[in-house]
């Protein structure tokens, strides 16, 4: 988007191993990422043409990345760790690979509750995951909370996406946040004697059950309905922002900590200075549809089109802390 589609162009470099990172590159960044190459390559060659500053990535899952940077130590060459969901970022640091940054310019420009209580990550772009309907057989007003969505109106009308993926189960933990453990249990196990089908592998294929008639609502990554309307645009489907009159919607990250052994910590530091700042942040955020962190820059247009809501502001890193309860409660709950 905007006017960085240009540099998608340039090789990525997937295969960099430690051996090829020259230790005496002092002003070189070396960046871990578990985001997909098109919608980093064109921020790595934008600041490169900036600051002159030349950037190598490696791409891979967050477990896998985690893992590497685990086993490498002292020795690695990454000087960032670039992923998404607050959960990865917190295990990241809890297993002690991300070191704290003090930064004026990262606690101006990144909100508390999108950044590690301990400085050592911070949001960088923000996805909220919240309810989409058929504009068909469903009305705005019909609609209110998450919680709500296992009231007796929507019994077989309700799809979800599979609790074995990241971005539900740090959902269910900031409810558990919010409502403690017994609260949530009975929350999620009203969901799953609502669903309408077996929960589906990703948000595409439940929003199409919803254009197919299928079920009537569900829950959903923003940028996901972004990229089906994009493809779509006659689609009977709509977002709508719950809990607007208590904590409002749940929000999630992606977003990157400098290395306990980054090598170019300086101009590591500087990267994501930059990545935060509001020439950066539309370029970040518009690539994969998503909000900017910095609340003074504004959404992309079609992104804003969506409406304003009001975001749940607990810290995010409860995403983490409570991960592991919130598999384990929806494991109970039956949601599969």
């Amino acid at each position: 988007m905007r006017n960085f589609k240009k540099f998608c162009a340039a090789v990525a470099v997937l295969g960099l191993s430690v051996s090829v990172v020259p230790a005496s590159a002092a002003d070189e960044i070396v960046v871990y990422s578990a985001r997909n190459e098109q919608l980093i390559k064109p921020l790595f060659d934008a600041y490169t043409a900036e600051t002159g500053t030349p950037i190598k990535f490696i791409t891979d899952k967050e477990g896998p990345l985690l893992e590497r940077l685990k086993a490498e130590g002292k020795n690695t060459p990454a000087d960032l760790l670039l992923t998404v969901d607050a959960g990865n970022l917190w295990l990241a640091a809890k297993e002690g690979v991300l070191a704290e940054v003090k930064s004026k310019t990262l606690r101006t420009n990144i909100p508390a509750h999108l950044r590690d209580p301990d400085n050592r990550w911070f949001g960088l772009s923000v996805r909220a995951r919240t309810i989409v309907y058929s504009t068909e057989r469903v009305k705005p007003k019909e609609l209110s909370t998450y919680e709500a969505l296992g009231d007796a109106r929507w019994k077989d009308r309700l799809c979800l996406r599979t609790s074995k993926k990241v971005y539900n189960q740090s959902l269910v933990a900031m409810m558990i946040a919010r409502h403690g453990e017994a609260k949530t249990e009975k929350i999620v196990k009203s969901w799953v004697a609502n669903l309408r089908t077996d929960p589906f592998p990703d948000d595409t294929k439940l929003m199409e059950a919803i254009q197919a008639g299928q079920c009537d609502v569900g829950i959903v990554n923003t940028y996901y309905f972004g990229r089906l309307k994009q493809k779509q645009p006659e689609a009977a489907i709509a977002l709508f922002w719950p809990n607007q009159k208590d904590r409002g919607v749940h929000v999630n990250v992606s977003g990157a900590g400098v290395t306990a052994h980054a090598r170019h910590r300086a101009e590591a530091v500087k990267f994501l200075e930059w990545l935060s700042s509001e020439k950066a942040q539309n370029l970040f955020a518009d690539e994969n549809m998503e909000y900017p962190a910095n609340p003074r820059v504004k959404p992309h247009a079609s992104v804003a089109a969506w409406g304003r809501f009001r975001q749940d502001t607990i810290n995010v890193s409860k995403a983490g802390s409570l991960q592991a309860k919130a598999v384990m409660l929806m494991d109970r709950a039956g949601y599969k």
